[in-house]
């Protein structure tokens, strides 16, 4: 029984070693997270801009870690180009009129982001929108730069993003086209191309905005005649000035502080803290079980949550607070479409009804007679019960249905 026993044990431990050693040869896999940090050499870091900024860009180049707001205040006769690059970038509104002042002063501001602040958008009279692509040519989309200068038309085909942003609607007086995109649904150029890259004149400066910000990352770069496009983006900078390289608004973390992150990212290290914590294991089991002794059973406390929420419920509506009832059950259910349907912002127009009725078995026209409930409510000083009881009413409706009940 005893040699049979240790059979097992010696199966198991030589089991367990082959699939350690199949998973230590294993390649590592490519972390495609878009954290456009300059340090990172990952697909979506931005080591090789920052790389090729340093080499054309040697006397007029410096790194900014600080939020613009309090780069700007601290060195106030700062003038050149301010550069930005991130998938998301808000500002803020005390941040962005400091920039847009600077900006009218005579200075450049450059901004890729996928997305832009509505504040922004509004300040330059932009409205931008999504372009899908095809189910034949899903995430396929094709870049163009527009100015002759920059050579022979050409295409920049990327192939890694499920949409792209563009200009719908630009000021014809204010703004230049520098590039393009379209879906490659059509083998020639759309007639009416989708806007991309812009510039803004905006008091004695300029403002160039990008909705295509993985074209300054590592992959796009490297990726075979596609650093042309890059290049032509940047040849709009002006190189007799300085520019300023922002590294605050970015989504991965330049320094990680943690230990644990440099431990586990090293490969040996990393699997040295495997066998040990899998020799730890193997202890408790064999050993363990000898010397373990009763664990007492330690009944949880009761959760009177619900109940507690029961009591203040009837409280507020014995009360007549029906306003306060009809607030809460508004934020609540605003934050259960946030959670549920994963919707970044709430807002009532057309194109939010769709998405949510999309994601929600509803119609748009059912989500949209909701939302106009809502505000009607929202915007009342008193409410009656028969009314909070149709807010009630609706919202549970729209719930079920939502649930396929």
């Amino acid at each position: 029984m005893l040699k049979k026993g240790v059979s097992y044990i010696v199966i198991i431990v030589l089991t367990v070693g082959l699939l350690m050693l199949l998973a230590y040869s294993k390649p590592k896999d490519i972390n495609w997270f878009p954290s456009y940090v300059a340090q990172h050499k990952i697909p979506y870091g931005t080591f090789v801009l920052n790389d090729v900024i340093d080499r054309f860009f040697p006397d007029n180049r410096q790194q900014v870690y600080k939020p613009p707001f309090e780069f700007l205040n601290e060195t106030p006769y700062a003038q050149g180009t301010y550069f930005f690059v991130n998938d998301n970038i808000e500002f803020g509104e005390a941040e962005l009129d400091r920039l847009l002042e600077w900006v009218a002063e005579g200075n450049t501001l450059f901004v890729a982001a996928d997305d832009f602040e509505d504040r922004l958008l509004d300040s330059l009279r932009l409205k931008t929108a999504g372009l899908y692509g095809e189910l034949e040519n899903v995430g396929l989309y094709r870049h163009r730069l527009v100015n002759p200068r920059l050579g022979p038309e050409k295409d920049y085909v990327f192939g890694k993003d499920r949409y792209t942003t563009y200009f719908k609607e630009v000021d014809p007086e204010k703004t230049t086209v520098l590039g393009t995109v379209d879906n490659g649904t059509e083998k020639e150029a759309p007639t009416d191309a989708f806007y991309n890259v812009i510039k803004h004149s905006f008091g004695k400066g300029e403002i160039i905005l990008s909705t295509f910000p993985k074209a300054f990352t590592n992959y796009f770069i490297l990726k075979e005649g596609n650093k042309d496009y890059t290049a032509g983006l940047l040849s709009y900078l002006d190189g007799s000035r300085t520019l300023f390289m922002d590294n605050h608004y970015k989504s991965g973390k330049s320094v990680y502080t943690s230990p644990m992150y440099i431990f586990l990212n090293t490969k040996e290290f990393k699997w040295a803290y495997y066998l040990v914590l899998i020799g730890v294991v193997l202890y408790l089991v064999f050993e363990g079980k000898r010397k373990q002794r009763p664990i007492p059973v330690i009944h949880p406390l009761k959760n009177q949550t619900l109940a507690f929420t029961r009591t203040i419920a009837d409280m507020y509506y014995e009360q007549g607070e029906g306003k306060a009832i009809a607030v809460y059950k508004i934020n609540y259910f605003k934050e259960y479409l946030r959670t549920r349907f994963y919707l970044d912002t709430i807002k009532n127009d057309p194109e939010f009804y769709k998405n949510l009725a999309a994601r929600s078995s509803h119609t748009p026209e059912e989500v949209e007679r909701l939302f106009l409930l809502i505000e009607h409510i929202g915007n009342q000083q008193h409410i009656s019960n028969a009314e909070l009881q149709k807010l009630n009413s609706a919202i549970d409706k729209f719930k079920r249905k939502a649930h396929g009940n």
